[in-house]
């Protein structure tokens, strides 16, 4: 069995990074998706593509992989430059605005 190792990455609607804290093994499917004839749905009888493990740290989830003998590949997260303005959000709402107004 193969599988990848990664840190999700937030939501694109959430500003937090509550959610894209942990490390998830998500396991890689063995056989393509199917179409079924009758009623058009795709489907697979791959039961490990459809499993997710999560764990607290990158290696909790390589020492686990070790373990049950599963070949696993650790994707590196790319971390976001945060981007902070020196007025911040009030900055908006300021009487003394050099620039007017685009909304």
């Amino acid at each position: 069995m193969r599988a990848r190792i990664y840190q999700p990455s937030r939501a694109a609607t959430q500003s937090g990074q509550a959610k894209a804290q942990g490390w998830v093994l998500e396991f890689s499917p063995e056989r393509r998706r199917e179409i079924d004839p009758l009623m058009g749905w795709t489907s697979s009888d791959d039961m490990n593509s459809q499993v997710r493990l999560q764990f607290d740290s990158r290696e909790a989830a390589e020492s686990y992989a070790r373990e049950h003998g599963i070949e696993a590949v650790v994707l590196k997260p790319s971390k976001r430059k945060h981007k902070i303005r020196p007025g911040g959000y009030g900055e908006n709402f300021s009487t003394n605005r050099r620039l007017g107004w685009t909304h």
